[in-house]
């Protein structure tokens, strides 16, 4: 049976590695989030102020033609982070910031409004909750370049910025695992616990 999955979760809770699983497990169809290509993500890191309605523009338009490409999918699909987050969380929390102006955050809504409408909701969204601290380890463990000089309090909003999106959140239903400890992927004991958790769903 045809179905869409979606993996939610600040930077570094293991989205990927969660995709990756269900993909060995189930053999769901992987689709992960294109930030190695946005051409504005090292300036938008390093200025976001200037750089944060561009980088957020892009990837709204990819995760856009994403969407529509996986409505057309046959399979059962997980996805890494969805178009949901690119506006419910990260343009959001940079509004809020002060780093996009209100002009171009009520651009870029409407935007996402438009487009919101025309998708199709996922089945299910698996949402990784994880401490701020084990975020950042897992930053610098990935090494990533233009993710090392994040600072503290914008993944801290972003931590805060998830919970309560989720609250919210209407759409599909909502698994919430904890993913501070990431055994449940390599420890046979976690590894049933949360089969048997995502089964229910499935």
């Amino acid at each position: 049976m045809k179905k869409f999955i979606a993996v939610a979760g600040n930077m570094g809770v293991g989205k990927t590695s969660l995709v990756e699983f269900l993909h060995a497990q189930y053999g769901f169809e992987p689709v992960y989030e294109p930030f190695a290509n946005n051409p504005y993500l090292d300036e938008f890191y390093a200025d976001m102020g200037k750089w944060a309605f561009h980088s957020q523009a892009w990837f709204l338009t990819h995760k856009f033609r994403l969407h529509l490409e996986l409505n057309e999918n046959n399979g059962t699909i997980v996805q890494d982070r969805t178009i949901y987050e690119d506006a419910e969380i990260f343009a959001t929390n940079l509004a809020r910031g002060g780093q996009m102006s209100e002009r171009d955050f009520r651009t870029y809504m409407e935007l996402y409004e438009g487009m919101r409408r025309a998708l199709q909701p996922p089945d299910l969204m698996i949402y990784l909750r994880c401490s701020v601290p084990a975020i950042r380890k897992r930053i610098r463990r990935r090494g990533r370049p233009s993710e090392q000089a994040i600072p503290l309090p914008y993944i801290k909003r972003l931590n805060a910025r998830y919970d309560e999106w989720m609250a919210s959140y209407t759409l599909s239903p909502v698994m919430v695992w904890e993913s501070d400890d990431a055994d449940y992927l390599t420890h046979i004991v976690d590894r049933l616990e949360f089969k048997k958790s995502i089964e229910r769903f499935l």
